[in-house]
């Protein structure tokens, strides 16, 4: 069995995050979806657990940050284009999503990125491993 990944975000409003995720074209496991949570499908091995704030505290101890206000993580996802890139980050703009960086292109890389509804930083990143520079920086 491949090895998965499940990202845990906590979420004000989880009828609204899915349906800001699904105008990206995002999926959802029945299964593992109710009042409280969803499973989003990134992919075969990547899926992103939405959650509400009380049930995602019920995992914790810890304050559970505003995203808006501090971050954590960045969630980066690999496209197949650069254009793919800039498809994702119009269609979160569409949805609600805003801005916080311009996108940047380091020739063989080109990344953009949008901060969710929760304030999440979502990352989208095209790479050619052919042109990657033998030494980095």
């Amino acid at each position: 069995m491949a090895t998965q990944i499940f990202v845990n975000l906590a979420v004000n409003d989880l009828d609204r995050s899915i349906a800001f995720f699904t105008k990206l074209g995002y999926t959802f496991n029945a299964q593992f979806t109710n009042e409280k949570a969803t499973c989003m499908i990134i992919s075969d091995t990547i899926y992103v657990m939405l959650l509400t704030r009380t049930f995602f505290q019920t995992f914790t101890e810890k304050e559970i940050i505003d995203a808006h206000q501090a971050i954590e993580t960045s969630i980066a996802i690999s496209v197949d284009t650069k254009e793919a890139v800039n498809e994702m980050v119009d269609k979160a703009v569409a949805a609600g999503a805003t801005i916080p960086n311009p996108a940047t292109d380091y020739g063989f890389m080109y990344q953009h990125s949008f901060d969710d509804l929760d304030g999440h930083h979502w990352e989208y990143m095209w790479m050619d491993p052919k042109g990657i520079p033998e030494q980095l920086g």
